[in-house]
């Protein structure tokens, strides 16, 4: 199994708001994509984090291989999901890939 996790902080231009307005829609059209691409053993979108953290969203998800990740990448509602609802509202993308043991 893979382990990939994404890091992001929100858009400067973003008020509270639209924040949680986004981060709602965000958690919705991530988590959903586990029924539209094969491969996708879990996938969840926090959105809450405490005071101490250093990112505003945390996206954890497990694959079942490196392979399924791959074609994760590349999937068209991947794709759609990132340009419409991820990359206009965030900043500062940290990503780990990780084959877990």
């Amino acid at each position: 199994m893979v382990k990939h996790i994404v890091a992001w902080n929100w858009a400067d231009h973003l008020t509270e708001e639209e924040k949680e307005k986004n981060a709602r829609l965000m958690k919705k059209e991530l988590e959903n994509l586990i029924n539209l691409i094969p491969g996708i053993i879990s996938i969840k979108l926090y959105t809450k984090p405490l005071q101490s953290s250093d990112s505003d969203l945390l996206l954890d998800s497990e694959f079942e291989s490196e392979e399924a990740l791959n074609a994760y990448q590349v999937h068209p509602e991947h794709v759609r999901v990132g340009n419409n609802y991820v990359r206009p509202v965030v900043k500062n993308r940290k990503c780990i890939d990780i084959i877990m043991d």
